[in-house]
């Protein structure tokens, strides 16, 4: 755990007082929201997606893309600290979970097979998103 996280940490009171019920159960107990239907899914506003834990910075516009999934998707984060990357195993599958590199909020998954130039898709419920327009 890096001190950056350290400082985040919060009891489930405290996120449970911050969050409301759903970005709760996506950020801090790994949930995920039906495709098609959390925020941010088909808007491409210019703008800075944050987290809507700590409210750091996770991905552009610029880089946002529709995957035809239902979530929201990017080829690459702002920097490649603001998030970090977990081996996932749950439902019978292996994926590389996403999570903000600042308070470890679960954010989504990444898969390979996104656009170039990164060839990633950066697949995040947009219930765990915070949107600053026109940045």
């Amino acid at each position: 755990m890096t001190d950056t996280i350290a400082t985040f940490r919060k009891t489930d009171a405290e996120w449970k007082e911050q969050l409301t019920p759903e970005q709760y159960r996506i950020t801090r107990q790994h949930g995920t929201e039906r495709a098609f239907t959390g925020p941010y899914w088909d808007s491409f506003e210019t703008g800075l997606y944050r987290c809507v834990c700590c409210n750091s910075p996770l991905f552009r516009s610029d880089t946002k893309f529709d995957a035809g999934c239902g979530w929201p998707s990017y080829f690459e984060p702002v920097a490649p600290d603001a998030v970090t990357e977990h081996r996932d195993t749950t439902y019978g599958m292996v994926r590389t979970e996403i999570r903000c590199g600042t308070c470890d909020a679960h954010l989504g998954h990444v898969f390979p097979d996104g656009p170039p130039p990164t060839g990633q898709r950066y697949c995040i419920n947009g219930h765990s998103l915070a949107f600053e327009p026109g940045r």
